[in-house]
């Protein structure tokens, strides 16, 4: 059959070589609908990362396609009976390799586990597959996620599809490099001091910190709110549709939030009058390079054609890298403990130097640093009853050669330490406020720039619409690296 000088067979080629790109929103209606099938779905992205993870290194394990395919077809099996579908069925996801995976290789990123292969799911994993997603394999990330660069000895560097002689940040690099490439439809990252809104930034995606405890964690320690789980996306919708799946409460977590993760499928678009918004270059302490400002600035005037009212202000953030910093390495030397004593010769350097930091804390330096952390939380948290966000650079630098491990200084100021440059990020870690990294624009080289917004306590839907309302505004998340030019 011929429709407009094209074949029946041509024109279904076609509407599924454009789902690289396509919404994951429009790809559940479309799987749900049965417009395409889930192993025509599961066909044309294991096709994508066939040709482009060569390129680029993001997605390190892949389960075999046959055993993908069967899940696909069961997945189409059970649309066929009628059932009634989970919000991802059938979609291909690939999880960080952070996070447990039952019976799929997990190596955090280190040759000591290298072989490892977990029982069990993360709690969020479990949650993916009751929605029905399929997982395919995992992204690449540095070894225990320690720096926003994303390079391992297991696996090696994961370059940005931009220009791949530059990073893609991390340390969920691999996650926001394989959605910049369309070779997934979504993905999730961790978040301790940027490593969901750096790669978000460095590759023109969509990365969302969320509250701690929106998304419960099966954790070993399950009060430490420095560290979280969160979605990213191509576009913000996106990242709420995924939300929606992660978030909610669970009874093994026990700092889980009440709400249910259906409350992120709630329209995103409002009215922005009279919002108040304080704009940050650098939040009074920290060092960013001219060229990342510039770009930031720009998107200023976006806000007040919205309705906003912007005004040039910080919160005082005094204290907050001896704050991160002390509590981080406690962190690294509990969780890390063994992994030193054992394997010490097979840790990167500033893994180890981490848990050196950590065990040579007392048990004074970390009360301390909380102490001081209250106070920090309190001040923000005062200073945002005047703003309804706060806007400010996500990195401090654009993206680097990637023959580059981390940055050592920033406008002639030395970096004493390997995650120093990344202090517009950790310093809001420390406030426990929701934050995101939108795409605000690219380098005149070309590169992708990130802007950050932070909500006030436990407004991450709020945090998301303002999100969403730029993104619409703006239109620069829909530009798509030329990956073949970029070779």
């Amino acid at each position: 059959m011929m429709v407009g000088g094209v074949t029946g067979g041509e024109a279904r080629t076609q509407e599924l070589n454009s789902l690289d790109f396509v919404d994951a929103n429009i790809l559940a209606r479309m799987l749900r609908s049965r417009e395409v099938t889930a192993v025509e779905v599961m066909e044309f992205f294991l096709d994508q990362i066939e040709r482009l993870n060569p390129l680029v290194n993001a997605i390190p394990t892949l389960r075999p396609r046959h055993e993908l395919l069967t899940e696909a077809r069961n997945a189409d099996s059970l649309l066929n009976k009628g059932q009634v579908p989970g919000l991802l069925h059938g979609f291909p996801f690939a999880v960080k390799d952070l996070a447990l995976t039952s019976g799929i290789r997990t190596t955090f990123g280190s040759p000591i586990y290298k072989n490892f292969v977990p029982e069990t799911d993360e709690l969020f994993v479990e949650r993916l597959k009751k929605a029905g997603a399929i997982i395919i394999g995992k992204t690449n990330t540095p070894e225990f996620g320690a720096g926003s660069q994303t390079y391992n000895e297991v696996f090696g560097v994961t370059r940005n599809p931009y220009d791949l002689s530059k990073t893609c940040g991390g340390s969920s690099g691999g996650a926001a490099v394989a959605l910049a490439c369309g070779m997934v439809p979504l993905a999730d990252g961790s978040d301790l001091g940027g490593s969901l809104r750096n790669p978000a930034s460095f590759c023109n995606v969509v990365g969302f910190r969320p509250s701690p405890g929106r998304i419960p964690r099966l954790a070993a320690r399950a009060w430490n709110t420095l560290p979280v789980q969160g979605p990213m996306a191509r576009t913000v919708p996106d990242v709420a549709l995924l939300m929606s799946v992660m978030a909610g409460p669970d009874f093994r977590d026990p700092i889980s939030l009440l709400e249910p993760g259906d409350g992120f499928l709630s329209p995103l678009a409002r009215d922005f009058q009279g919002t108040t918004i304080a704009w940050s270059e650098n939040l009074g302490l920290y060092n960013v390079e001219p060229v990342v400002n510039e770009v930031c600035n720009a998107s200023r005037s976006t806000f007040e054609d919205l309705g906003c009212r912007t005004e040039n202000g910080e919160p005082d953030f005094s204290g907050a890298d001896k704050i991160f910093q002390t509590l981080r390495a406690a962190s690294y030397a509990s969780n890390l403990r063994d992994e030193y004593k054992q394997h010490q010769g097979l840790l990167k350097d500033t893994v180890v130097w981490n848990i050196e930091q950590g065990l040579n804390l007392t048990s004074r330096d970390i009360a301390e640093a909380e102490a001081r952390r209250t106070e920090l939380y309190r001040r923000v948290a005062s200073f945002l009853e005047k703003y309804d966000f706060l806007v400010l650079p996500v990195s401090q630098v654009a993206p680097f050669s990637v023959e580059i491990d981390w940055i050592r200084e920033i406008n002639g100021i030395p970096m004493e330490t390997y995650i120093d440059w990344m202090a517009t990020c950790y310093a809001i870690t420390c406030t426990g406020l929701p934050a995101i990294s939108v795409p605000c624009g690219f380098t005149p080289d070309g590169l992708p720039i990130g802007l950050q917004i932070v909500g006030r306590r436990h407004r991450d839907f709020e945090v998301l619409q303002l999100a969403y309302a730029f993104e619409q505004a703006t239109g620069y998340a829909r530009q798509q690296p030329d990956i073949a030019q970029n070779a």
